[in-house]
């Protein structure tokens, strides 16, 4: 999928999405499972975070599901569901009997594939309406903003726009 594309694929799960982002943390595996995606938390190789894959006879009623390795800490298993929502709604038509998320790659799809997952994981997790609402409440600071959001400090810091 073009940039472009994405784009305006993201721009039509908008209104969706917000409505799944009522509270802080946003929950992911509700969201997941708005979607029709069943969520499952299980024992992986070490170097796998999770993966999404098609799965008719265990998974939601869109035929998906996405697997978190449950060794990894929670706020990488929910960057993962989160990660792994934006393949289904950008990539849907390239995940196949899965797709594994490892620390190098992807099962075959492109940096810029990535890079529209991990924007879009970014902006399920700390959507911008809720992070004003937690900054004009006097929550400011990295390190603050990311344990209330459920996120490591290094993805609180790239969705701000600060340097690492």
């Amino acid at each position: 999928m073009s940039t472009t594309a994405a784009y305006d694929a993201e721009k039509v799960w908008d209104s969706d999405l917000r409505a799944l982002q009522t509270q802080v943390p946003v929950d992911v595996v509700r969201m997941a499972e708005a979607f029709g995606l069943k969520v499952w938390i299980k024992e992986m190789p070490e170097n796998v975070a999770g993966m999404i894959k098609k799965d008719n006879k265990h998974g939601g009623p869109a035929g998906y599901s996405i697997v978190v390795n449950k060794a990894q800490p929670r706020v990488r298993q929910r960057f993962t569901v989160a990660h792994e929502i934006a393949h289904f709604l950008l990539h849907r038509d390239r995940i196949g009997d899965g797709l594994e998320d490892d620390a190098l790659l992807r099962s075959g799809l492109s940096t810029m594939e990535e890079v529209q997952a991990n924007k879009l994981a970014a902006k399920i997790l700390m959507p911008f309406h809720l992070l004003r609402r937690e900054m004009n409440a006097g929550i400011r600071t990295v390190p603050e903003l990311a344990r209330r959001f459920e996120v490591s400090q290094q993805a609180m810091s790239i969705r701000l726009g600060l340097p690492e």
